[in-house]
C-alpha cells in the first residue's frame, strides 16, 4: 500500500555477475532505460520445397537479443567516493567486466602456452544476468558494447556517460539443461507460459468472438 505524498521506490535495473565458486558482483544501472528494443527470432528448419511437413516445426526456442542505453551521471553519485574521485570511470570498467577476460586469466594462458600445451581452452567469462524487474532475469552475452562520453572533469574522467548494450539472451541450446544459465532459462520459460495464461484465460467477449471467427474459417 503506497503512502500519500511518498513516491513508491524505484526498482533499479542492472547486470549481476558471476563466476563458479566466486562472489556475485553487482552493476546497477543508475537510471533505468527510457527504450528496449527486443528482438526474437524463430527457430525453424531449413526451407525444403516440397517438405510439407516441416511447416510448423520449431527447432528448439526463439534466439532472443536485446538493444539499450544505459546512462550515467556522475554529478548524482558523488557520495560515492570512487565517483568523486575517478568519475564515471569504475562503472564502466564494470560493464567491459562482462566480456573482457581478466589479467590473471590471459598470465595464465599465456604460462600455459609457454609450456608447450597445445590445445589451450578459450577463457570462460562471468556469468551475466540482465536483471531488469522481477518478470525479467536473464542469463546474456554481450555483443555490442559502445560508450558516449559527453562531459569530463577537470582531470578528464568522464562525469557523463551512455553505454549502448547489444545482449543475446543464452537458453539450453547454448549452454545446456543443467548449466546454471540453463536453469535460468527454464525458469524464465516457464514464467513466460505462466503470463501467457493469464492472457489467455482473461481474453473476455473479444478473444471469444475472435475465436469463433478462427473456427468458422
Amino acid at each position: 500500500m503506497s503512502v500519500p505524498g511518498i513516491s513508491p521506490k524505484v526498482v533499479r535495473g542492472g547486470f549481476v555477475l558471476s563466476h563458479p565458486g566466486g562472489p556475485r558482483r553487482v552493476i546497477v544501472f543508475q537510471y533505468n532505460p527510457d527504450t528496449l528494443t527486443r528482438t526474437m527470432k524463430p527457430q525453424v528448419p531449413p526451407d525444403e520445397p516440397g517438405d510439407r511437413l516441416e511447416a510448423l516445426r520449431l527447432k528448439g526456442p526463439p534466439q532472443e537479443s536485446y538493444k539499450f542505453d544505459a546512462e550515467f551521471d556522475a554529478a548524482d553519485q558523488l557520495d560515492r567516493s570512487e565517483v568523486d574521485r575517478h568519475g564515471l570511470h569504475p562503472v564502466l570498467a564494470a560493464l567491459e567486466a562482462c566480456f573482457s577476460p581478466t589479467l590473471f586469466q590471459l598470465e595464465r594462458e599465456d604460462e600455459r602456452a609457454g609450456q608447450g600445451v597445445l590445445e589451450i581452452e578459450p577463457v570462460e567469462g562471468p556469468l551475466t544476468l540482465l536483471v531488469l524487474g522481477r518478470n525479467r532475469v536473464v542469463p546474456v552475452r554481450i555483443t555490442e558494447f559502445s560508450v558516449t562520453e559527453e562531459a569530463f572533469d577537470i582531470e578528464l574522467n568522464p562525469i557523463r556517460a551512455k553505454a549502448s548494450i547489444g545482449a543475446r539472451a543464452l537458453t539450453v541450446d547454448d549452454v545446456g539443461f543443467t548449466h546454471p544459465a540453463g536453469l535460468l532459462f527454464r525458469r524464465n520459460l516457464q514464467k513466460r507460459q505462466d503470463l501467457a495464461a493469464l492472457h489467455f484465460t482473461n481474453g473476455g467477449a473479444e478473444a471469444a468472438a475472435l475465436n469463433q471467427l478462427a473456427r468458422e474459417g
